[in-house]
């Protein structure tokens, strides 16, 4: 009768690179499914938006009126009926050109201002997005949407 040589193996033993073949793969493929439904997106922040907690459809009220400024704030309404209209603290302007133009007037006096876009409910979403971008190129650092308090 021969004695078993140290490296051989039993016919109970089990290899252990052939034991490990398989985990490996099944490690593999969960971090294969974990990197790929990982959201990689870059939150947007660009446009503030301040939600209420309180549910329904009355308006809310702020409980502290915002902090007092040099300057007063720069309150841009767009209104729409057939084409949008735009006035700037109250006086009309020919189209965004002309506003984005006397923003950057404004901006060179005081570019910390508080520029306020107060579009009208018909207003399509294009104006209020390019009265938008024409406050943040022109160089203001604070701009922000007012909301129609009913509807």
């Amino acid at each position: 009768m021969k004695a078993p040589r140290a490296n051989q193996h039993s016919r109970g033993d089990v290899d252990i690179d052939s034991a490990m073949t398989p985990m490996i793969d099944v490690v593999f493929l969960l971090l294969v499914f974990f990197v790929w439904t990982a959201s990689f997106q870059i939150v947007e922040q660009m446009l503030p938006a301040e939600l209420s907690s309180q549910m329904g459809t009355d308006p809310t009220t702020l409980l502290e009126p915002p902090p007092e400024k040099d300057l007063e704030d720069i309150v841009i309404a767009v209104s729409f009926d057939g084409s949008a209209t735009w006035t700037l603290n109250g006086q009309p302007l020919a189209g965004v050109d002309a506003v984005e133009r006397r923003l950057e007037s404004i901006a060179r006096i005081d570019p910390s201002a508080t520029v306020i876009v107060h579009p009208s409910p018909e207003v399509p979403l294009e104006y209020v997005i390019e009265t938008y971008d024409a406050a943040k190129l022109t160089g203001f650092t604070s701009v922000s949407f007012a909301v129609n308090g009913s509807r």
